[in-house]
């Protein structure tokens, strides 16, 4: 607990339903990291189709809830998608409000060539006379690189509309936003101003998808408004194209409007969306207890 008892730190929780042949019918995921909010958790909970309507999901919720509530978390956060009524009902009736929406977008690069000549390059001509650089991390010194990108990237992530809690430390930083599947430091683009790091955007790539995905975008605050963000997406397109990839894919927040407005006069087209939902401990605690003696009879699955 912190100082104002309030829950923090790294902790983890996880359960499966499964049946009598061992198979998984449903299974939670329930954690928080050290950067997490504190008080809160985060989940991810899944029913197989061919298990569902049976209250798998209510049971795990009680299971998860009822340790959430042994360590004194007091709410926790999960996502549902736009279009899925279904789940979005369960979720309400299971002590969760709608918190706010976001969505993925995507640029189809099939047409590759052309995508990449609609990218006009002016912002970027402009820049370049105005001092500013463009370069990919793999052309910085290693010893340091990755220290300067860090300490360009924390300092934006609490500007992020919908982030909850503290920027993670550096090595979390290395290990859950920069090195993940996909990464390569030829595949950072970044804006300088002399050697100041001052904008980055960091691309992955998937060969099983042909698919490449921005991971983090952003500019420092004392160089906004001045097209750097544009740039850097448009240079994004061009090594993508160069790249083979079929497609450039982000997500969005339905409140961050300056990137959306990027985003939509360079041809991305949303996808569907999710809700954030957050519920009560205990709320979720008393919506979703343990199962019953009818429940019992119904055969659901056993929980181990």
């Amino acid at each position: 607990m912190n100082a104002d008892g309030l829950l923090e730190g790294y902790d983890r929780f996880r359960r499966v339903a499964v049946n009598d042949d061992g198979r998984i019918a449903g299974y939670l995921w329930t954690w928080r990291a050290p950067w997490t909010e504190a008080g809160g958790l985060y989940h991810t909970l899944v029913v197989s189709k061919a298990f569902r309507g049976l209250g798998i999901g209510r049971a795990l919720l009680g299971e998860a809830a009822s340790w959430a509530s042994g360590i004194g978390a007091e709410r926790i956060y999960t996502e549902v998608w736009d279009d899925d009524l279904r789940s979005l009902r369960i979720a309400e009736q299971s002590g969760f409000e709608i918190e706010r929406r976001s969505w993925q977008s995507v640029l189809d690069l099939k047409h590759g060539e052309e995508a990449a000549t609609l990218a006009d390059g002016a912002v970027i001509e402009r820049l370049e006379s105005e001092g500013i650089r463009f370069v990919s991390l793999a052309d910085m010194p290693e010893e340091d690189r990755e220290l300067l990108l860090y300490e360009l990237e924390s300092p934006t992530f609490n500007d992020i509309p919908g982030f909850l809690g503290t920027p993670p430390g550096f090595g979390d930083w290395q290990k859950w936003y920069l090195r993940g599947d996909g990464y390569a430091p030829e595949r950072v683009v970044l804006a300088l101003d002399g050697d100041r790091y001052v904008g980055d955007c960091n691309l992955r790539y998937f060969e099983e998808t042909r698919g490449m995905y921005h991971e983090y975008t952003c500019v420092h605050r004392d160089y906004r408004g001045r097209g750097i963000a544009r740039a850097l997406k448009i240079l994004s397109i061009r090594l993508a194209v160069r790249t083979g990839a079929l497609y450039l894919r982000t997500d969005n927040d339905s409140l961050n409007e300056p990137m959306l407005a990027v985003n939509r006069k360079l041809g991305y087209r949303s996808l569907r969306g999710r809700y954030r939902i957050k519920g009560d401990v205990g709320s979720i605690a008393a919506a979703n207890g343990k199962l019953d003696s009818a429940d019992r009879d119904a055969d659901i699955p056993k929980l181990s």
